[in-house]
């Protein structure tokens, strides 16, 4: 059997270190056994905690593992695998949430600061509308859509839905690229044309196309793309 928390030196022990130099405190093994609580194999949890770590390359690599490469690590398993996965994604939600309530956007890096974490990971592409009304506040952020995020399988008219739904005064689209390298394809640029385009049409202008990789983005408006402004203008 493993060695659980209370069978450790006092000083040892994730808990008591919590309570003495607070969460901030702890390392990233030590918070990993504070969740899985027990150790297995003949190894205490902080050890397991610190082999999981390292055997992934760090947090980053724990957090993008799938269930099934988590339950393969040595002394994991099915059950801390799943406490594991569902710890990382409240995490992804509470990115969504934070800070509470509606968010304004100034600038690209508005949106990118809540979705480089959230969509800089993952294993296919998604494509989601930043919804924003006449003040630039954000009313809702949907994904419309999930596979390969292109002209030939996406419809435009999708795209402004729920835009006009919402009555949105314009939308910022938002897409990852798997591969990790945020560099815009023809693909992305042939489908921000057309989304401008029919932006303009239903009166829902596009203000911006960003391009999400592994912890970094492209905007298409810094870049120099010609996007509609509120109002009709363009920039």
């Amino acid at each position: 059997m493993g060695r659980r928390i209370r069978e450790l030196a006092a000083e040892d022990r994730p808990r008591e270190r919590l309570r003495q130099r607070g969460v901030a405190g702890l390392s990233n093994a030590e918070l990993l056994a504070l969740l899985w609580s027990t150790g297995g194999a003949g190894h205490s949890v902080v050890e397991l905690a610190t082999d999981a770590l390292s055997a992934c390359g760090g947090l980053t690599g724990l957090a993008t593992a799938s269930p099934v490469e988590l339950e393969a690590l040595r002394g994991v398993g099915v059950a801390r695998a799943g406490q594991l996965t569902a710890a990382f994604e409240l995490g992804r939600r509470l990115l969504a949430d934070w800070p509470s309530g509606r968010f304004s956007v100034r600038g690209p890096h508005d949106v990118a600061d809540r979705l480089v974490l959230q969509m800089g990971r993952l294993e296919r592409e998604e494509l989601r509308v930043v919804l924003l009304n006449t003040k630039n506040v954000v009313l809702a952020m949907p994904t419309v859509y999930q596979g390969n995020v292109s002209t030939a399988l996406v419809r435009v008219g999708e795209l402004f839905r729920d835009a006009v739904r919402q009555h949105a005064a314009g939308l910022i689209l938002v897409h990852n690229h798997p591969s990790g390298d945020p560099s815009p394809s023809p693909d992305d640029l042939h489908l921000t044309a057309e989304s401008i385009a029919a932006g303009r049409l239903l009166d829902v202008p596009v203000l911006d196309h960003l391009i999400i990789g592994h912890d970094a983005y492209v905007s298409l408006r810094d870049r120099g793309i010609s996007f509609d402004r509120p109002g009709g203008a363009t920039g």
